[in-house]
């Protein structure tokens, strides 16, 4: 958990303290586990001495999603809280956790200004595509990275980007995709610009041309691992000359594992 706390007094708010101090009470939030956290916020906010907008400027600097999932249930005004500190960001990654499909969708459902979704190596299923599909934030989500997601289909895929239809960039690299979603991308994501199929061995030809059509603003994608003969390249770049296709090993950057809640 974050040090970066804020201080709540009784005059007001102010930084650089791991502490807050409640009538004759004094919290060090930096020694506290999660446990006794939860002990010591239940007979604090029981009170009701901090207002909600206060715990969500502390809430913000949790860096884990962990937390952020765990605070929440301490009581309503906790929970209040971390809904107000959802509503700002931009970004939320999951990146190398195991998360539960409604811990996911919870946490996303709340994010109102969402632009950025990281699900890099999540354990995240179909389910948990479909609920996300229909969180408020879903239509204006920019990037979406589903890299290396094992446990999704065509079926989570095709919901969620049906509805992602402000998408830019998508890392799909590493997952059982086929041209059912391939095909649903070019049809729902015409703002897409960079597209990652690194190893989605089941896309063809088929899928890959109506990219090109479907996308017109589609300048970079990585099909490396994809079965792809040179007369398809060479169709491909007909149909958009400014397409850059990443077909060698060399050619690529994996995307580092990024941990916690951005």
């Amino acid at each position: 958990m974050s040090c970066a706390f804020a201080m709540v007094s009784g005059e007001g708010v102010g930084t650089g303290s791991c502490g807050r101090a409640v009538g004759s009470m004094a919290v060090d939030f930096r020694s506290m586990g999660m446990p006794e956290l939860w002990r010591q916020g239940a007979e604090l906010f029981r009170v009701g001495e901090v207002a909600v907008d206060v715990l969500a400027q502390v809430f913000s600097h949790l860096d884990s999603f962990k937390d952020m999932a765990n605070v929440r249930r301490v009581c309503k005004n906790w929970a209040e809280g971390v809904k107000q500190t959802l509503a700002s960001r931009d970004g939320l990654s999951f990146a190398g956790w195991r998360v539960t499909d409604d811990a996911v969708a919870a946490l996303v459902n709340e994010s109102l200004c969402l632009r950025e979704l990281n699900l890099w190596g999540c354990r995240i299923t179909n389910t948990g595509l479909h609920k996300i599909s229909l969180a408020p934030c879903c239509p204006s989500l920019i990037s979406i990275s589903l890299w290396g997601v094992a446990d999704i289909t065509d079926e989570g895929v095709v919901q969620l980007i049906s509805r992602a239809k402000s998408l830019q960039h998508l890392n799909a690299g590493g997952t059982h995709i086929t041209d059912v979603s391939v095909k649903a991308i070019a049809t729902h994501c015409p703002q897409l610009r960079v597209l990652n199929l690194w190893g989605c061995r089941h896309v063809t030809e088929a899928g890959l041309m109506a990219l090109s059509k479907g996308c017109p603003k589609l300048y970079s994608m990585n099909v490396w691992g994809v079965n792809i003969a040179p007369s398809t390249e060479l169709k491909l770049l007909g149909l958009n000359s400014q397409l850059k296709l990443k077909l060698k090993p060399s050619q690529i950057r994996f995307p580092p594992p990024v941990v916690g809640v951005s």
